[in-house]
């Protein structure tokens, strides 16, 4: 039987740090799972470990169930994790008046080695977005998203949920929900717009099957079009486009970003069109381009 404050349901109180965590929070859907599951596999270490009251749990518990973790083989970014989900649970029980102290406050996150982004050259996109066959509907379909989603650096997972209603080509911008459903508003390009509006106009009638469809984008059968739908497209058209680039469909935003700031963009109006809660998360792609820019120099500086 664990226990907190002598009596509790441990049900009840996850289902108190799941409110906390969407409604006070405000993280999104999977975040908000991923962190449920970690504290119930941190519940059982401590059950298993004597430690049947959270009242009396410290920080060396905390220790030894991310060292647990490491011997098991977890990747750094999951025990990263796993700390932020212990984290998030202890101050909301130290919050809601629970626990005297949180055993974490001084405790620090471990250190995730962020990986460069993979991105393409300005040509390699360029041969990407013109191998769909725009004379088909599928094919114009297939044009319009990647013009879109490279024209905006939307997430895929925002792209394939974008209703009918969510783009305005008349002044060019289009309205998304991200992470913790913000929303926010990302201007669209000319070629964007253009393909779109030829989508919506040539293509879409063609696909939709059902009037009341709201999507933006639909698949052969007429629904919204899903992740795994564009991550199949994506693959299609890079290996017809002969790119050697092993490409996801995050790919494309990796690329938009990339490309904006070697272009002289600021990264505060990338961070913005990106979504990013924290600009540290943007600051990747100064590196991306610091990268290019050596290789710039070793390839055309004489003394190099």
């Amino acid at each position: 039987m664990f226990r907190y404050k002598g009596v509790v349901r441990l049900e009840h109180l996850i289902e108190q740090f799941v409110y906390y965590l969407t409604v006070e929070k405000g993280l999104a859907t999977n975040t908000v799972h991923s962190y449920e599951t970690d504290v119930f596999y941190y519940i059982d270490f401590l059950r298993n470990n004597g430690c049947v009251d959270l009242e009396n749990s410290t920080s060396t518990h905390i220790i030894a169930y991310l060292r647990q973790l490491r011997q098991k083989g977890r990747k750094t970014s999951t025990i990263s994790r796993n700390m932020a989900s212990v984290r998030a649970f202890y101050s909301f029980l130290s919050r809601d008046g629970l626990i005297r102290s949180n055993p974490t406050e001084n405790m620090e996150s471990p250190k995730i080695e962020k990986k460069l982004p993979r991105v393409l050259s300005v040509a390699e996109v360029e041969t990407l977005l013109n191998t769909p066959n725009e004379r088909t509907p599928m094919g114009l379909r297939d044009r319009a998203m990647f013009e879109l989603i490279y024209a905006t650096g939307i997430r895929v997972s925002e792209l394939v949920t974008l209703s009918t209603t969510d783009v305005n080509l008349n002044v060019g911008f289009l309205k998304c929900f991200g992470k913790g459903s913000k929303e926010r508003i990302v201007p669209l390009g000319e070629l964007a717009s253009r393909f779109v509006g030829l989508y919506l106009d040539h293509a879409r009638p063609v696909l939709a099957k059902r009037k009341e469809e709201a999507s933006l984008f639909v698949n052969h059968r007429g629904e919204a079009m899903s992740r795994q739908g564009f991550w199949k497209m994506v693959k299609k058209y890079a290996a017809l486009a002969n790119i050697e680039k092993s490409i996801t469909p995050h790919t494309l935003r990796h690329s938009f970003a990339t490309h904006l700031l070697e272009n002289g963009a600021d990264l505060r109006s990338v961070q913005e069109m990106l979504g990013h809660a924290d600009i540290s998360t943007t600051q990747i792609y100064t590196h991306v381009t610091r990268g290019r820019l050596r290789e710039v120099y070793a390839a055309n500086h004489p003394r190099a």
